[in-house]
């Protein structure tokens, strides 16, 4: 893909909110100076005039600043009508946003009701049934054509009524058109929003926003980074934008995966609502798209300055080293064009490999044990290893880490296979510098250290630590490992910065990424990492995790052990979410609206329990045939809603089985999975125990 510059966001050092058009809905503005607004979807049907308004305020009261509601038909874009009449007449004067797919006239009797309307390209006009079309340029052209006169009778409604309209592309459901031309790429889901903005354009209808969702994080944040640089490529109005991660799930995997894309974005500027998916009451989904928001509130202020990008040109030999010719600062517009990575597509960090880190390894786990009063073998579950005092054995677990870091005291007795520890470096020594053991260096230890391990070694790094000597010591150093920090509110980008300097300079160790967050709650703690962590990961960047926190004194150590377990499992969880490391059994489920066919949380953990002990399995749960099939496009399995209690059963995206009733359908998945040689029986503790 040829782009004229990696422009997708207003700076990546310093905190800048990304300045988007203004767009009216109702009597609450989006865009421009305002506030990021929160949304969410009802999940009653929309025919229960009296169920989606007491729900609808009680969303309200959770928070939501706008409130979508599914129109399937015509005869729900008419109860619109009802709805917003009882809630006006309740006080409650939400914009209200109809959700419309496949039904254009639905959408056009919904925009002379409510304050938006919110149409999907991939199949508002389109077709999806998964067939591959050949197109010459001509026919292709000729649909598009098709395609825009079926959809410009909504523009000028819109445009007359004065409703707003979000164009929300969903990496699940590009048309067969787009997949053809595309692929199943961010490019596809861009050029597919575009198709439709652009016809907006013509129009001079501009209260419009746009949004590209996808349950895969890597796909959704490239698209919304695409978007932004093609929106200026064409010279298009900053139309503002919705974030959001499509069927992220439920419970903590779902607001981790949430955070990871959506936490990315904000990080940028980028984003103007947001919406969380969680397969959850939808009152449950804004204090957490509210708790990733409130985090900017004051970053411009509280971030610390990171150095420019164009610090590490401003010599010849700092530019040869990265291949890379001198740049004029003042030449450059943003410095997102001086960045090392591109931001639209994957790639991993090139990295040499050092004992079981970095080059082709996936990223490992360390759990910070030093702060621990003692340690006695039990409290390794903590660090995801169970101990059996009755077997005196070890039980594997996916979720067990790969290092401790018990800082000046050695644990006291032999770890189990595969958990290797690490120690400060003056710890180290006293102890004889045993093999099994792997020192710790500060930044200034290092750099006179004459005694370093064989193997392996850390070495704590800031990004100001990272001075053209300790670059130099570091390339030469084959053994070196950086664990890198911040203090910097502005975190993310301070270690990605760090991240830069590194690759401009041709050091090529693996990187841990360390992040502490004393005095935070578990949940903010929960979303705060997966964001900074998360973010890196998306880009490449990071062959390992590390987080911690702090607690009071006078904590146990009981609630010790119970923070550490949390951010052990919560460092697995970020790396699954980024899609770097996959320890566990992932569900694409969506968050449930008025067309659900069945109680999406009660089948959800139904599944989720006999389920979730296959590794790296991607089941998708949708509860109706409208989105199902194609936003469950990246799941091995899928479990959809097709009639009352009837489910098809998917392989990928081809149908097996069309009509199972509800109460055999969870028994027939596993059937499928057996036949594929996908299913594993679960593990009984006698078998999963090492020495």
């Amino acid at each position: 893909m040829s782009l004229t510059s990696k422009i997708y966001c207003p700076s990546l050092t310093e905190y800048k909110r990304r300045l988007a058009r203004e767009v009216k809905i109702g009597e609450l503005p989006m865009g421009g100076l305002n506030p990021i607004r929160v949304q969410s979807m009802t999940t009653v049907d929309t025919m229960d005039t009296l169920g989606s308004v007491e729900q609808t305020l009680r969303m309200v009261e959770a928070g939501c600043e706008y409130v979508r509601i599914t129109a399937p038909s015509v005869k729900e874009a008419q109860n619109l009508l009802e709805i917003k009449k009882e809630l006006r007449k309740r006080g409650c004067n939400v914009p209200l946003i109809a959700d419309i797919h496949f039904t254009p006239n639905a959408a056009e009797l919904a925009a002379r009701i409510v304050e938006k309307v919110r149409v999907n390209p991939g199949n508002y006009a389109d077709k999806k049934k998964f067939d591959v079309i050949e197109y010459t340029d001509a026919t292709y052209a000729a649909e598009v054509d098709r395609i825009r006169e079926r959809f410009r009778p909504l523009v000028q409604i819109c445009k007359q009524y004065g409703t707003a309209m979000r164009i929300g592309t969903n990496h699940g459901s590009l048309s067969d058109r787009i997949l053809s031309r595309y692929g199943d790429t961010p490019l596809g889901m861009v050029e597919s929003a575009l198709e439709f903005l652009r016809l907006c354009e013509e129009e001079n209808y501009y209260d419009v926003v746009l949004s590209m969702k996808a349950s895969n994080t890597q796909v959704m944040v490239q698209a919304y980074r695409l978007l932004v640089q093609k929106l200026d490529e064409e010279g298009l109005q900053p139309y503002p934008l919705h974030l959001g991660v499509t069927e992220a799930g439920e419970a903590e995997d779902g607001r981790i995966k949430s955070a990871v894309g959506i936490g990315t974005l904000l990080e940028d500027g980028l984003g103007d609502t947001v919406r969380v998916s969680l397969t959850e009451a939808p009152e449950a989904e804004a204090p957490v798209a509210k708790a990733l928001i409130d985090r900017y509130t004051t970053r411009a202020a509280d971030a610390k300055p990171i150095a420019p990008l164009t610090e590490d040109f401003a010599t010849a030999g700092a530019a040869a080293a990265s291949g890379a010719h001198v740049f004029n600062a003042d030449l450059i517009s943003n410095d997102a064009n001086l960045s090392p990575i591109d931001p639209f597509q994957y790639h991993r960090r090139a990295t040499r490999e050092v004992l079981n880190l970095g080059g082709q390894n996936v990223p490992r786990v360390l759990v910070d044990l030093s702060r621990l009063p003692s340690l006695e073998y039990a409290d390794l579950r903590a660090a995801g290893h169970l101990y059996s005092a009755f077997l005196d054995k070890f039980q594997m677990n996916d979720l067990g880490a790969d290092y401790v870091y018990s800082g000046q005291r050695p644990v006291p007795f032999m770890l189990p296979n595969g958990l290797k520890e690490v120690l400060d470096f003056s710890a180290w020594v006293d102890g004889g510098q045993r093999p099994d053991h792997y020192p710790a260096f500060t930044p200034a230890e290092y750099a006179v250290a004459s005694a370093k391990h064989p193997e392996l070694n850390f070495v704590f790094q800031t990004l100001d630590s990272l001075t053209p000597a300790t670059l130099d010591h570091l390339r030469e150093d084959p053994t070196a490992v950086v664990i890198l920090r911040t203090d910097n509110a502005h975190a993310m980008p301070e270690i990605r910065r760090a991240f830069f300097r590194l690759i401009h300079s041709g050091v090529t160790n693996p990187v841990i990424i360390s992040r502490q967050y004393p005095e935070l709650t578990p949940e903010q703690t929960q979303l705060y990492a997966a964001t900074d962590v998360g973010g890196l990961l998306l880009d490449g960047l990071g062959d390992g995790v590390v987080l911690s926190t702090e607690l009071l004194p006078e904590r146990s150590k009981a609630e010790w052990l119970q923070t550490l377990d949390q951010l052990n499992q919560l460092s697995f969880g970020i790396l699954q979410a980024a899609r770097t490391r996959m320890s566990k059994t992932e569900y694409i489920s969506c968050p449930s609206c008025g067309r659900t066919l069945f109680d999406l949380q009660e089948t959800t953990a139904m599944i989720r329990k006999r389920t979730d002990h296959l590794k790296g399995v991607k089941i998708g749960i949708m509860g109706c045939i409208v989105n199902g099939p194609g936003e469950m496009a990246d799941a091995d399995y899928g479990y959809v809603g097709v009639g009352k209690g009837k489910i098809a059963l998917y392989r990928g995206q081809e149908v097996i089985k069309k009509s199972v009733p509800e109460e055999q359908a969870v028994d027939q998945l596993i059937d499928l999975m057996r036949e594929d040689g996908k299913w594993i029986e679960p593990m009984r503790l006698e078998e999963s125990v090492v020495g």
